[in-house]
Formats: C-alpha cells, structure tokens, sequence
C-alpha cells in the first residue's frame, strides 16, 4: 500500500471508540411514554364499557387502577425500592385498567383489591417487576379471580339495549326474570328485580346441546344467536361480558392507534384471529350444530380484546416475527378448542397465559441467523 494511501485512511482513536453492549441502535420512546399510549389506545374502550354499563364500570376501572398503582407501591416500600421512580413509569396504571377491563361490570369491589395483589405481586413482582414477568399480569388475575371466585366472575350484567321484554328476551335471559321483569307495577313502574344478571353470547352457545352432522335442525341451532341482526349489535358492543370486551369497534380504533405508535407487531392479532376464524370456520362447515359461524367468534367473548391488548405484551411475547406468527397461532388454536369442547366458554385467557409459558421455547427456536454466521459442518 503507497504512503499516500495510507494517509487517506484515519481510523478513530482509542478515546473515540465506545465500548457498549447490545443494543446499539436506541428509540427514543420510554417506558412511560409507551404506557402512555397504551392507555390513550384503550380509551375508546373505555368510553364504550361506560356507555353501554353505566358509571358504574367507570368506578371499577378507576378503583382498579388505583389499587394496582397502590399495591405496587406497598411492594417497593416492603422491597425498600425507590417507590416514586416505579409506579411513575405507568405500568401498574396500564395492568390496572386491563384487569378491570377483564372484569364484569357489577363486580364487587373487594374483589377488585384482591386482583391488584394477584396482578401485581404474583403476576409481576415476585419475577423481577416490569420485564421480567413471564406472564401478562392482568391474566394472571383474571384467571385467578375466575378460578377462586366463579360465581361472581360470571355474574353478567346486561348491556344498555338490552332489556328483558324484549323480542329477544329469551335468548338471555331466565323465564323468570323475563316474568318478573313485565310484573312491573303501574303506579310506581317498579320491577321486584334488585339485580338483573343474563347471559353472554358464549354462555348461550356452551349451554345448548351440541347435534352432529349437516341436517338442518343441525344448521339452525345457532340461528337465533348467530343472526345477522344480533351480529350488528355484538360488532357495536350490544352485548353482555366484561368491561371492555363488549364493542369490537372501540377495540378495532385502538388497535388502529397501537399499530400507527408501532407499539404491536400486527402478526399477532392477525394470526390469532384469524386461526379462530378457519379453525371454527372447518368445524362449523363440517358441523353446523357444533358451532356458530366463524363471524360469531370474532364478534363475541373477549377475543379482539386478548389478541389487540394482551397477547401482544412487548414482555410476554416472542420477540421475532416468526415467533410471533407461532405464538399467535397456538393461542387461537386453544382458544377454539376451549370454546367448542371445554367446561369454559372463553378460552382467550387461558390460552395466552399457556402460550406465555412457550415464549422462550419460541424464540429459541425462531431466532434470527446473526449476519456473517455460518453453521459448522461435520
């Protein structure tokens, strides 16, 4: 090489090379502010579970929250770790508003405090805190509170537009709420109902007896549920369930608003829906009498909720495409295999929580081959 080459070549000094671990490349996005866009994308949500259940749903999301924050503040106190500096970040605010999102609208209120320790402590703090847990937090909760707390976990309330004299009346509610509820006296039009529970749509297709093959008794055994009309109002949020569950259209806005943040990788959504809707799409082409429509599923339970909001955790999700297309994957498989055959109605949460668990399986075997890398032979 001649000298005048070479001293056209400068390689940095010793004082300017930097010595750092991975990664190199940085956002400037923080954690709060990522939390903070995570709850400006389920405000529509938020606005809908209060529309169609009254303030009494906002009472529970905001108690929820400020339990979550508080409990985790307890734990850094106990912990002597900096309290400020945690619950400042948004995180517990965020797995607060998620659980009581997951949570019927008249739920008790004790009931509420006993989720913040569930979500928080044991579905987050005893791994490490925030990006360590294996888990999404809220689910934890939710399955906890369903599993300790069934009767109050599926005490539903109905929807505004929901009324038991109406035409429909019979698909959600008992013979006798429906009689009680036209007993209404004349002078005062008071009913002697104290509290009026019904049933989701889930719930009606998982207690009406299953019939196998094509006739058609088979293909209007789910004709009432499954109706164009009463797809309209579930696709709106006209039906009865948990808190932010109801409207698809809220939950689709904030999908939209979690997509344009780049704060999902769409995959997930797209995978999980879309497998529920061909694996119930097979079943109910092969058997009518087994299961409503594909369309019924996406509109109902708390799936556009599990596969926008919670399986998309930055923290319990793969961290590669292919991971995520794997992951999502499986949990629409267990979500539909659950809605069809098993004792539960809902499936999304326990599917998320058991594909969680997979995560590191996942991605050690989706991982990206590193530039440069050449696999050793023999």
């Amino acid at each position: 090489m001649s000298e005048e080459i070479k001293n056209e070549i400068k390689l940095p000094t010793g004082s300017q090379l930097v010595l750092s671990s991975s990664p190199h490349i940085k956002d400037s996005d923080s954690v709060r502010r990522i939390m903070y866009k995570v709850l400006l994308a389920l405000l529509p949500a938020c606005a809908a579970g209060i529309y169609f259940f009254g303030w009494r749903a906002a009472l529970v999301m905001v108690l929820t929250m400020v339990f979550c924050v508080g409990v985790e503040a307890l734990w850094c106190w106990l912990a002597k770790k900096p309290v400020c500096g945690t619950i400042s970040d948004g995180s517990a605010a965020v797995t607060g508003l998620l659980l009581a999102l997951n949570l019927p609208p008249n739920i008790p209120i004790w009931v509420c405090l006993i989720g913040a320790f569930l979500a928080i402590w044991l579905g987050k703090q005893v791994f490490g805190g925030i990006g360590n847990n294996p888990f999404n937090p809220a689910l934890v909760a939710r399955v906890g509170l369903l599993i300790a707390l069934p009767a109050l976990m599926t005490w539903w309330s109905p929807a505004r537009g929901m009324s038991p004299t109406s035409e429909d009346a019979e698909l959600w509610y008992s013979p006798s709420t429906i009689r009680a509820a036209k007993s209404v006296d004349t002078v005062t039009h008071a009913t002697p109902l104290d509290a009026v529970s019904c049933a989701t749509p889930l719930g009606v297709v998982s207690t009406t007896k299953k019939i196998m093959g094509k006739s058609i008794e088979a293909q209007e055994n789910f004709a009432a549920v499954a109706s164009n009309e009463q797809m309209v109002r579930y696709f709106l949020g006209c039906k009865a369930g948990c808190i932010g569950e109801t409207s698809v259209l809220a939950l689709l806005i904030g999908g939209v608003i979690l997509v344009l943040c780049k704060l999902i990788n769409w995959r997930v959504p797209v995978v999980f829906v879309g497998t529920v809707a061909v694996f119930t799409g097979i079943v109910n082409y092969f058997c009518p009498g087994v299961t409503p429509p594909p369309l019924f599923h996406i509109l109902t339970g708390g799936l556009m909720l599990g596969a926008i909001f919670m399986a998309t955790d930055m923290v319990t999700s793969p961290i590669t495409s292919t991971g995520c297309i794997v992951f999502a994957f499986g949990c629409g498989i267990i979500t539909s295999v659950i809605r069809i055959w098993g004792n539960y109605p809902e499936g999304v949460s326990f599917s998320i929580l058991f594909m969680n668990a997979l995560v590191p399986l996942i991605d050690r075997f989706c991982t990206v081959r590193p530039f440069g890398y050449v696999a050793k032979r023999g």
